[in-house]
């Protein structure tokens, strides 16, 4: 099912169902500030199986999560005082931080380091699913791993598209995924330059 979403004003109708289909162990299309993501609830664990099926991605890499605010990342990753201060000055926004991960995070998300990557992107869609869900969600690229990564939903091939239980076009968005920083150590460390300004955490 595709479902067409305003991406400034999202109609509650449009989000509440989408977050209806995540409570039920839907897995979904949905957009950033980056890329397209693909979604599913951390703690369903058949969902999450789908996403690597469906992403034929490796189950030795963990995914992202997709974050409501910082005060819910902290109560899955150990988040440093420095860290604090710089993620406050640039979130919401498009990066993917590496933290050490906490108890409570589900193993598929966790490295073999003991971190999680988190984001809290600055798009009112991902915005609206997972503080409506009340905890986070999966992020991962839409895309094939390996492929290039997919702008418009529409661009899906049928047979993609199809094991989707929910896409959500809010249009076309850019190929650019989040910039990713470490902020695991004693110092920030830029794993990937991405959408986001790095100047901050050189």
């Amino acid at each position: 099912m595709i479902l067409k979403i305003n991406p400034e004003h999202p109609e509650k109708k449009k989000t509440d169902q989408a977050i209806e289909i995540l409570r039920q162990g839907g897995v979904i299309a949905y957009p950033t500030d980056t890329v397209y993501g693909i979604g599913a609830d951390i703690f369903n664990k058949q969902a999450i199986k789908k996403i690597y099926q469906i992403k034929k991605r490796d189950y030795k890499k963990p995914l992202s999560v997709i974050c409501a605010d910082i005060q819910e990342m902290a109560q899955y990753a150990i988040i440093q005082d420095y860290a604090y201060k710089l993620m406050k000055k640039v979130l919401p926004g498009p990066y993917t931080f590496i933290l050490k991960a906490k108890n409570k995070t589900p193993d598929n998300f966790i490295s073999k380091q003991k971190t999680v990557g988190v984001r809290i992107p600055d798009h009112p869609v991902s915005q609206a699913l997972v503080t409506g869900l009340g905890n986070p969600i999966t992020t991962t690229s839409l895309n094939l791993s390996g492929d290039e990564i997919i702008a418009n939903p529409n661009q899906m091939s049928k047979e993609m598209a199809n094991k989707f239980d929910l896409i959500i076009d809010s249009g076309t968005l850019s190929k650019e995924a989040s910039t990713i920083i470490d902020l695991s150590g004693p110092t920030p460390l830029i794993l990937r330059e991405g959408k986001g300004e790095t100047s901050l955490f050189d």
